[in-house]
């Protein structure tokens, strides 16, 4: 299973769950793909088997992903402070992927009924949905 997981600015939610699915799932292959360089490299130092930068990463990890896995703001054109193009959010979007959005209330964009819950379980919430997608052996 690919795991491609998408985030920006200093890659702080992107780390975390790189962390977390790295001690939960070892067998899984994760790919980060940050907007920017450092967003990058907190993902790779967090464990992500592969790892890019840039729009051009983005488009092309989404056409070999399983799963994506980001803050909300990944479907949204210019969401994150600009950091994601339009051509970042269609690719995310048209993916056949599953998608795994975290609900993060910030940069002007409110989820209305999402409950504002500590990133942590947030990301616990991830990975019970990733334990879901994962192929069952023996079946």
């Amino acid at each position: 299973m690919n795991v491609l997981v998408i985030d920006s600015q200093g890659g702080g939610i992107g780390k975390q769950v790189i962390t977390a699915m790295k001690q939960k799932f070892p067998d899984i292959l994760i790919t980060a793909v940050g907007t920017n360089s450092a967003a990058t490299s907190a993902m790779l130092k967090a464990g992500a088997d592969h790892a890019a930068t840039g729009e051009n990463a983005v488009v092309v990890g989404c056409r070999k992903a399983d799963v994506i896995i980001g803050p909300i703001g990944i479907v949204i054109a210019d969401a994150m402070y600009g950091e994601i193009t339009p051509n970042m959010a269609v690719a995310v979007g048209q993916s056949g992927a599953k998608r795994l959005l975290i609900p993060v209330n910030h940069c002007d964009n409110i989820i209305i009924g999402a409950p504002n819950l500590p990133l942590g379980r947030l990301v616990e919430q991830a990975l019970e949905q990733v334990d879901a997608c994962r192929p069952q052996s023996g079946a």
